[in-house]
């Protein structure tokens, strides 16, 4: 994209807007994971036709991401970002009316494509916010993301509660959300490619610099699956809690994710995105650890607070660092955002089989290794040319602050 001046009421503006646009993205995510029991129950599927039903998502998002920069190449960046987070919050209702196995599969994989573009698009201009701004801002922005998926999830929550159809709530849930997302889109960086500048392939795969980077974040993202599907399942089969107990490990495994990210930025721009890695990395290790010798549940629950302390900021710091490793940031947040797609669809089940053939506390052991492997491989982010700390272009610097 053309690098051309902002202000610096243009680019606050812009970073405030983003995030809007990240909270809207969550909230569709948080909003539809509420009630896939209706949707199960309404297309009549097993839980094994439903786990297959679903991995249509990851699969759909697979194939749409890389076309994302294309998208915003071929229309500017504002306008890309308003038509694809307008197809993802209108994209909501789509499961809701699949009444089998088969056009559940198509809604998801629908549903899957537009979460990814749209995904894709706001990181690449979350990444440029934060070279103009000259600071971290990605785990802010993924934070919002978060806090977005907790409202949408708690909306979710009461409309199961007074057993309002699932079509009606998503309907009701897609309109808000539209028209949040367009106001939102307003005020994002309308970046434009330069006359001379190539459009970016259709499909390509991702650079090396990303296939590493995207290697970091599937360790985190595998460890956010397990722990988000598996942390009540543990706390009931392995420690015989009370239902309600072991739903609260899952929601306060969500709110110390969100609490981190949001938080995250201030420690970033302090210590850098290397050692702040490797020492999310050394908590998320010692959280597994405490999991697998968790004979009480106040054990446990410490220790998947500490797993989603040490994981919350690597996944923005990858997406970060993709978007700082080359020329084509779109082309190389595509890569990351598709291995830890991969990583979040694969890790349930892989989580389950090993459960299956050993138990619960081998496949936390198998998570602890894997968020040990962050502390280990965060050098990887350095090696990308990002170390946490964004540059200001020489563009950008040069523009005066409008106020007196």
């Amino acid at each position: 994209m053309g690098d051309v001046g902002h202000t610096r009421d243009e680019v606050r503006r812009a970073r405030y807007a983003v995030a809007a646009v990240f909270a809207v993205h969550g909230a569709v995510t948080g909003s539809f994971a509420t009630r896939v029991p209706w949707i199960q129950e309404h297309a009549a599927l097993s839980a094994g036709q439903l786990g297959f039903a679903l991995a249509f998502t990851a699969f759909g998002a697979s194939c749409a991401m890389p076309l994302a920069g294309r998208i915003s190449h071929r229309f500017g960046s504002r306008t890309a970002l308003r038509g694809l987070m307008t197809l993802w919050t209108l994209s909501l209702v789509l499961p809701s009316l699949a009444p089998n196995l088969y056009t559940l599969c198509l809604a998801m994989f629908a549903y899957g494509a537009t979460a990814g573009m749209a995904d894709v698009a706001m990181n690449a201009l979350g990444v440029e916010v934060e070279r103009l701004l000259g600071k971290s801002i990605m785990s802010g922005l993924h934070g919002m993301w978060s806090a977005g998926a907790l409202i949408g999830s708690a909306a979710g929550t009461l409309a199961a509660h007074l057993g309002s159809d699932a079509r009606l709530h998503f309907v009701s849930a897609a309109a808000v959300l539209t028209l949040f997302g367009l106001l939102a889109c307003g005020w994002v960086l309308d970046l434009q490619p330069a006359e001379d500048e190539e459009p970016p392939p259709r499909f390509a795969l991702p650079p090396r610099s990303a296939l590493l980077i995207g290697a970091v974040g599937f360790c985190a993202v595998f460890a956010e699956g397990a722990s988000l599907d598996w942390s009540a399942v543990f706390l009931r089969d392995r420690l015989d809690t009370s239902a309600g107990l072991a739903a609260a490990s899952t929601t306060g495994f969500m709110l110390t994710m969100a609490v981190a990210r949001i938080a995250g930025d201030a420690v970033v721009n302090r210590f850098g995105a290397v050692r702040t890695v490797r020492a999310g990395g050394v908590l998320a290790g010692l959280g597994g650890l405490l999991i697998v010798v968790a004979g009480h549940p106040a054990v446990a629950m410490a220790g998947f607070a500490l797993m989603g302390l040490g994981i919350a900021v690597v996944v923005p710091l990858c997406f970060a660092a993709a978007g700082h490793a080359g020329p084509n940031p779109s082309q190389a947040i595509a890569g990351v955002a598709t291995i830890t797609y991969t990583s979040g669809l694969i890790a349930p089940s892989l989580i389950g089989g090993v459960a299956q053939a050993t138990s619960l506390v081998v496949s936390f052991g198998v998570v602890t290794v894997l968020a040990c492997g962050l502390a280990v491989f965060a050098g990887v982010l350095r090696t990308a040319g990002y170390a946490g700390r964004a540059q200001v272009s020489p563009q950008a610097a040069a523009v005066p602050d409008p106020r007196p």
